[in-house]
């Protein structure tokens, strides 16, 4: 099996994001063949135009982190019916200016949890939307709407309910085989 390099983004700045508890469960359920590293985005200024034509450092690390990935995994809560505010900023700087999108024919999947019982199904579908009009191959199925409750996953990552734990290692296995499928079709440019 090949070894791809996914990219995270974690929606929650909190430090204590339930998100952030989900993104370390799937890292350890997932196939040994993903390797993972987080992309951070809290210290990007709010995007504007007017910095198009000179990124300041933190854009232009963040965006090339985007690029070094074979695949993204966006962990985002739901604020609002919505993708949080601060994870809209950054995926504005990583597909500005127009010609330099670093999300077109990148493999990605949406994933999140909320203690809401529909777990964050509007925020997904609406960063669903939004990374189709940034052409970014998205994993349609298995969806994950995770109701986080109490104790369901510890601060280590380690899942506490066997079904969850069993679905959330399928959902990785599946975003292994369907970055697999993206790249040999879309091979990543060099």
């Amino acid at each position: 099996m090949t070894t791809f390099t996914v990219g995270y983004l974690i929606g929650s700045l909190a430090r204590d994001s339930i998100n952030r508890k989900l993104a370390k469960a799937l890292i350890r359920l997932a196939p040994e063949t993903l390797e993972f590293h987080e992309i951070s985005f809290g210290e990007l200024p709010i995007y504007s135009y007017d910095y198009d034509a000179d990124y300041p450092p933190e854009a232009r690390a963040f965006k090339a982190a985007i690029k070094r990935s074979d695949a993204v995994l966006f962990v985002t809560p739901e604020y609002n019916r919505s993708i949080p505010g601060g994870l809209k900023n950054a995926i504005d700087w990583a597909s500005r200016p127009y010609g330099t999108n670093a999300f077109a024919r990148k493999p990605s999947a949406v994933i999140g949890t909320s203690p809401g019982a529909i777990g964050t199904a509007v925020a997904q579908q609406s960063l669903r939307s939004v990374l189709g009009f940034l052409n970014a191959p998205q994993m349609n199925a298995p969806e994950a709407y995770i109701q986080f409750t109490p104790g369901l996953i510890t601060d280590d990552g380690e899942v506490t309910v066997g079904s969850t734990e069993e679905f959330l290692r399928t959902y990785m296995e599946e975003f292994h085989t369907f970055i697999a499928r993206v790249l040999t079709v879309l091979p990543r440019e060099e």
